[in-house]
């Protein structure tokens, strides 16, 4: 995609993919509020832009790696609700067949490589992935998210300086949303903006409004061309906040009201209201008809998979081996043991 401005088309699909996203993971709330959740439950409500801005520039042979609050990623990359619900509601036709939960939904078709539960654990696959596409002489990129608090994880330091060394096809995409879990990022960083740390490994750093999906998108597409021509990787870092608390359950004592209420009076969903009210000229009608589409299609999905099985205990062991490896595997113990 180039980088002209936004067309009005274009808007309307961030909104509806935003709303979306929006839905799911309120609904996911719900679910959980019912005990029907089978882990614990990290939403991305204040976040959606990033993903959805994101992801637009991303086809099925592009690789994202995620984090413990991925579902936004999965949505906005592609993934079928209906699975995430059921992995989310331990059903046997979930991502995972029921066995991974809302911190582990993969999906190898559409290039999502993997939420993961570990801080800072998708960084080192991403760097991993870049390699495999750089030795393939492939025009395909990677893009790593992680939030503030992996930033100071080792592997952060360790996978860029890697992918700077070896000239990657990653972008490293921060999701500063203020907290990691409950520590503020002013407390735990020695810089204001996380992308300064870039230099460090001689490669560019970028911050943007993270909430400001025109800003994502341009500044996000400009960064995708240059890795693309082998120019990369580079670090962004996304300025943003979580409306919700770190899981669900969180009482948040680690911040204010007031706080909270500024923030989400930048609420990105909020943002692109007003932009298509004011330059689109579409009705306040109108955007509610789309979310409550968008919300229909949530609720459609959730009750669907609530329908499905759960697995059985006959399945605890399945899927734990490759089944190629573990038979060669068991014939070589055999043969050892005559």
């Amino acid at each position: 995609m180039n980088q002209k401005v936004l067309s009005r088309e274009q808007l309307i699909e961030f909104y509806r993919k935003m709303v979306r996203i929006r839905a799911f993971e309120n609904e996911a709330i719900e679910l959980a509020k019912m005990n029907l959740t089978r882990a614990v439950v990290h939403t991305y409500n204040g976040e959606e832009a990033i993903a959805v801005g994101i992801c637009a520039h991303l086809s099925d042979q592009d690789y994202i790696t995620s984090t413990h609050r991925g579902h936004g990623h999965c949505i906005a990359k592609g993934a079928d609700m209906k699975k995430m619900f059921a992995e989310l509601m331990a059903r046997e036709t979930g991502y995972c067949k029921g066995k991974g939960g809302s911190m582990h939904i993969a999906d190898m078709s559409i290039g999502m490589l993997g939420a993961n539960g570990i801080v800072g654990g998708g960084i080192p696959i991403a760097v991993g992935a870049g390699f495999a596409l750089k030795y393939q002489h492939t025009k395909n990129i990677v893009v790593c998210f992680f939030g503030d608090g992996a930033a100071n994880e080792g592997t952060f330091h360790e996978s860029i300086n890697m992918a700077a060394v070896m000239n990657l096809p990653v972008i490293f995409v921060c999701e500063n949303n203020q907290y990691a879990i409950s520590t503020s990022q002013k407390k735990s960083c020695s810089v204001e903006n996380l992308s300064d740390r870039a230099i460090g490994y001689g490669i560019e750093g970028v911050t943007v409004d993270g909430n400001d999906i025109e800003a994502v998108y341009q500044s996000f597409g400009k960064a995708a061309q240059k890795v693309r021509n082998g120019n990369g990787p580079i670090l962004m870092e996304m300025k943003t906040y979580r409306m919700a608390g770190h899981y669900y359950g969180d009482n948040e004592n680690y911040r204010t009201r007031e706080e909270v209420a500024k923030w989400k009076e930048r609420c990105p969903i909020k943002h692109l209201e007003e932009i298509l009210v004011k330059t689109c000229k579409i009705s306040q009608d109108e955007l509610r008809r789309m979310q409550k589409e968008e919300e229909e299609l949530v609720l459609a999905a959730s009750e669907s998979a609530k329908k499905e099985k759960e697995p059985s205990p006959q399945d605890l062991q399945n899927d734990l081996y490759d089944e190629t490896y573990a038979d060669i595997s068991w014939k070589v113990y055999e043969n050892q043991g005559r």
